[in-house]
């Protein structure tokens, strides 16, 4: 049963609400446990015995084992419960889903905390998410919303010729570039009035009910 698994998280985490997002869309109620980043929770040692790494969120299953990262979360659950699949049904989908959800990571998600973790003041010393502490490089921030517009871009140009990220179904490529979106705001990026492809996706996917997970 999912409610035997526990998923640490934390409300205002990108990452956690990728989560979130694909438990909704799958309809599966796990036990959240909610990390104080703010307070510093996951430098402490109690959390530090479930995830070393210090970092949200991270599946515990019901043997204790731990799967951390959000691909990997994904992953175990997509198999663990394939009731809507948000991985791909066939041999076909999954590949093209794991192919634009990397895409949305790296070119988009992965921009905007790049941006995010380097400006930001009270991240001053943890440009860096994990068990080690980085200092700040403020060039990266100009970079890194250069990153950002031309992932809009190109998502845009992707979205001219699909429904969705992936294809023609709802899928996890969905859930990452919607976060991603929603993060870069923390940049003070929104969408150009001009990519009106990406605009239709935006409202249709910001929509769904999961959203507000």
């Amino acid at each position: 049963m999912s409610d035997t698994l526990k998923l640490y998280h934390a409300i205002n985490s990108p990452n956690s609400r990728r989560v979130r997002i694909f438990l909704a869309e799958k309809a599966l109620k796990l036990t959240l446990i909610s990390v104080d980043l703010g307070g510093g929770e996951q430098h402490s040692e109690a959390y530090r015995a479930i995830n070393p790494r210090r970092m949200v969120p991270v599946l515990v299953l019901e043997d204790g084992t731990t799967i951390g990262e959000v691909p990997a979360i994904m992953r175990y659950l997509d198999e663990a419960f394939p009731e809507t699949p948000l991985l791909g049904a066939t041999s076909k989908e999954k590949g093209l889903v794991v192919m634009w959800e990397r895409f949305a990571e790296m070119e988009g998600f992965a921009a905007v905390m790049e941006g995010v973790r380097n400006k930001v003041e009270r991240l001053k010393g943890r440009a860096i998410a994990g068990p080690h502490d980085f200092e700040q490089i403020t060039a990266l921030v100009d970079r890194s919303m250069l990153r950002v517009k031309n992932f809009l871009a190109d998502l845009n140009e992707r979205l001219e010729g699909t429904s969705f990220v992936a294809g023609e179904r709802f899928s996890a490529a969905d859930i990452t570039a919607l976060v991603t979106i929603d993060f870069a705001k923390a940049l003070d990026i929104s969408i150009p009035q001009q990519h009106r492809a990406l605009t239709r996706w935006r409202d249709t996917v910001s929509a769904r009910p999961s959203m507000s997970a």
